[in-house]
């Protein structure tokens, strides 16, 4: 179903595997993630993304305003899909 979740985290040098995890408790399990890191792409520590995807979720790291035309056509193809976006 759809929701709108609370994610603290003020920057993409937050993001990390405790913060990620949030992701990992969502039913029905989704396939990709989507994440937004602001007004421009920012490369995340490669350990997290592999942990992301050990858990078998997909991440696509872009800017915000990328993340969330990503996002909604995800959507519109039904995929499980979620988004952490970070504001510009």
């Amino acid at each position: 179903p759809r929701a709108i979740l609370q994610w603290n985290i003020g920057s993409y040098k937050d993001v990390s595997h405790e913060s990620l995890s949030l992701f990992w408790l969502l039913e029905p399990r989704i396939e990709i993630l989507v994440l937004g890191t602001g007004d421009r792409v920012e490369r995340l520590h490669p350990a997290t993304l592999k942990q992301m995807r050990d858990c078998g979720i997909a991440v696509e790291v872009q800017d915000t305003p990328n993340a969330c035309a990503t996002f909604n056509f995800l959507t519109s193809e039904n995929r499980l899909v979620a988004a952490g976006l970070i504001p510009p």
